[in-house]
């Protein structure tokens, strides 16, 4: 079993860029694909990005490709989203999540979570 555990977001304006990190304790850290969700008000959980257990891979969902980077440090098991280039509609509760997987595995199988943290962007 592995903890997950989100750095403190914040309120960035539009344009500008957050660093969020998710420190993992309780497990083997290089044994789990990790992955990044959000969840904007009245809205559902949403897929962000994901990186392999090595972090050779990674994959990111059509709304934030090319502005976010998922990276993870497996000496610090750490797992940090780099979020560039924020628009208002990244407005959301940031989770981040694990899953015992090859490759980049399938989404439905995340099976840790980390308990959220509040990112704001204003316009």
């Amino acid at each position: 079993q592995v903890q997950l555990v989100e750095s403190v977001g914040g309120l960035v304006q539009a344009g500008g860029s957050l660093r969020l990190s998710c420190a993992a304790s309780g497990g083997i850290f290089s044994s789990y694909v990790m992955g990044w969700f959000r969840q904007a008000p009245a809205k559902e959980r949403e897929y962000v990005a994901r990186i392999s257990r090595s972090g050779y891979l990674t994959n990111y969902a059509d709304a934030v490709k090319g502005r976010f980077t998922i990276s993870r440090d497996n000496a610090k098991n750490l797992v940090y989203l780099q979020m560039g280039r924020l628009k208002p509609e990244d407005t959301a509760v940031y989770y981040c999540a694990a899953t015992i997987a090859f490759e980049l595995g399938p989404l439905t199988d995340f099976h840790s979570w980390g308990q959220g943290t509040q990112v704001t962007v204003s316009s």
